[in-house]
């Protein structure tokens, strides 16, 4: 199967509250961090192995799972034997890589150090702050049917505000609470590439967002998997929140039942 990459190193600026201490892959949501949330979508689908490409404060996402077997578990710790003892074995099946690319590497760079890791293979890669229910194995499946170099999912947002219909310069005919789609089809964050695409990335100051992107495109060599289900990514406190009533509904759209 193919590995995941994860952006995991920008510095989260617009979610300070939280990031001061922590990268924003690391602010939890149902007392998780959303990174967390991310691999088990992946892991849902029979992806487990990822390359976390981290940056800003990555110490914190390699303690989390260098510890992770001890905090998933009850223990007993012989302090004089200096050995400790595991009870109920709670662990997913994950193989995790993690990369330091640098605090201010962008995007493409980060991309570029995977390099190395991703054995000449088809790879995933997504970024560290967006959780949705498409279907990850059928997005893997399309693009192995058409051959090109990057497949991206595209989504509709929700509009963040009400859109009035007005007719004759003033008289409102209408108005639409917050519509989905109006803002036409974006970058989703869930992508599926050739190792080829990294041939595209000059170095650490290349955003993939921009001259890669543009010059796939540009190639014919990208196409789009739609999905017009949940998605939503963790910009601001007001996202955090809104992914934490969520969660605490008990009905959280990109967990698998």
């Amino acid at each position: 199967m193919p590995k995941v990459l994860i952006l995991a190193g920008g510095l989260g600026t617009r979610l300070s509250e939280e990031t001061t201490l922590k990268p924003k892959p690391m602010v939890e949501i149902g007392g998780k961090p959303i990174l967390w949330h991310i691999m088990s979508m992946y892991s849902a689908f029979g992806f487990n192995e990822f390359v976390i490409l981290c940056g800003y404060k990555g110490h914190v996402i390699k303690e989390y799972f260098s510890n992770y077997y001890l905090h998933q578990n009850d223990l007993t710790i012989d302090l004089k034997n200096n050995t400790i003892e595991y009870f109920n074995n709670v662990a997913e099946n994950w193989k995790i890589t993690l990369i330091d690319t640098g605090q201010h590497t962008m995007t493409g760079g980060r991309i570029k150090k995977a390099l190395p890791y991703i054995n000449n293979e088809t790879f995933l890669l997504t970024y560290g702050d967006g959780v949705s229910d498409t279907n990850i194995r059928k997005t893997y499946e399309f693009h192995q049917k058409h051959e090109k170099k990057i497949t991206v999912t595209a989504i509709q947002p929700e509009a963040r505000y009400g859109i009035l219909d007005i007719e004759n310069e003033t008289d409102v005919k209408g108005f639409l609470e917050k519509p989905k789609g109006e803002a036409g089809w974006i970058n989703g964050g869930f992508f599926v590439c050739e190792p080829s695409v990294i041939d595209y990335i000059a170095d650490d100051t290349t955003i993939f967002e921009r001259e890669p992107m543009q010059k796939l495109v540009a190639d014919g060599q990208m196409k789009t998997y739609k999905h017009d289900g949940f998605w939503q990514c963790m910009d601001t406190m007001r996202d955090k929140t809104k992914l934490q009533e969520l969660w605490d509904s008990g009905d959280a759209p990109w967990i698998k039942k």
